[in-house]
């Protein structure tokens, strides 16, 4: 039997709950739970943002834990290895996507607490080949949400080809901008850190950020103009688009992760001018998860953290809903035998 904490409604309170996860599968291994970052994901989900959840819900996407068993036909994992799971638990592993190393955009993929349950658990199942070990030298405690918030933020890197030299800019200094800054200042980037919170600027610098621009000034965003090769937005609320797209220069991408509520009406001229794009990803394949991770344990990067144990849940989400964070929650198992 597994425990977890599980939501039974909207908006509602967890509660402890057991249940049997059923023969393990083939391709799959159980991880016992060390640890799961909380995510603002997890908080749409129990919030029915995206109409996608369902009830009982157990969440969580950012376990760090050991693998304590494994399917008939898992070669490359074994039981005691310490590995980190993120959003995803399932690709079909045969379409072209993920024949082409894109497991990330399987149309087939399974989310790991979308239809099944998820890491604020004290065990969580998922397929072997999105289990990710974790290199020597990397803090398995603070990891977890490196498996969400690090890869949304590392994968477009690699995937458009920031180059050390690029200007860089990222607009959210919070859970995920904060890991950008760190990527990106030891990629080699002239990193500009966008904030609307006059506090966070010397957090920012401290991160690795070379300059801080107040997100609140039209005549500080107007100052940026061409300036930036590339502009990752982090957060999940509409913004001045014109004046980001402005502070691209020519061939400069503005590319979001964060989930925005409203469509983000770019005008025509001012990419076609400058052949200016826009573009989205989501997290990452488990090949860019562990380059990821190699990356974190060379530079010594790592998510700032506060930790809590499971037991707290609800506390714990309540200071997610409430924006206190700095930056991410870890709540730690605390189940007892």
């Amino acid at each position: 039997m597994i425990r977890a904490y599980a939501a039974k409604e909207r908006a509602g309170k967890f509660e402890q709950i057991s249940f049997d996860p059923g023969p393990l599968g083939d391709d799959e291994v159980e991880l016992k739970v060390e640890a799961c970052g909380l995510c603002h994901s997890d908080l749409s989900l129990l919030d029915e943002e995206w109409g996608e959840t369902q009830f009982p819900l157990v969440p969580g996407h950012e376990v760090v834990g050991t693998v304590s068993a494994v399917g008939r036909s898992v070669t490359h994992l074994k039981s005691g290895d310490r590995v980190g799971a993120g959003w995803m638990a399932r690709s079909c592993l045969t379409c072209h996507n993920c024949m082409s190393g894109d497991h990330n955009l399987c149309p087939d993929s399974q989310g790991i607490a979308l239809g099944r349950h998820g890491g604020f658990a004290d065990a969580v199942r998922l397929q072997a080949a999105w289990a990710v070990k974790l290199p020597e030298g990397l803090d398995a405690r603070s990891a977890g949400p490196l498996f969400c918030g690090g890869i949304t933020v590392f994968s477009p890197i690699l995937e458009f080809g920031v180059k050390p030299t690029d200007k860089v800019g990222v607009i959210g200094i919070g859970g995920l901008g904060h890991l950008a800054v760190q990527f990106l200042k030891a990629w080699g980037c002239e990193v500009t850190a966008f904030t609307s919170t006059g506090s966070k600027a010397e957090e920012a610098r401290a991160l690795g950020a070379h300059r801080v621009v107040d997100s609140r000034s039209k005549d500080a965003l107007k100052a940026e103009a061409g300036r930036h090769d590339f502009i990752l937005s982090t957060v999940a609320v509409p913004l001045d688009w014109n004046r980001y797209i402005a502070a691209l220069a020519p061939k400069g991408r503005l590319h979001t992760v964060g989930v925005v509520s409203e469509p983000i009406a770019v005008p025509a001229f001012g990419l076609i001018g400058g052949q200016k794009s826009v573009s989205g990803s989501p997290v990452g394949s488990p090949a860019v998860m562990a380059k990821m991770l190699e990356f974190c344990a060379r530079h010594s990067i790592a998510p700032y953290v506060e930790y809590m144990p499971m037991s707290q849940i609800d506390d714990a989400f309540q200071r997610l809903r409430e924006g206190k964070p700095r930056y991410r929650i870890v709540l730690e198992n605390d189940f007892t035998a």
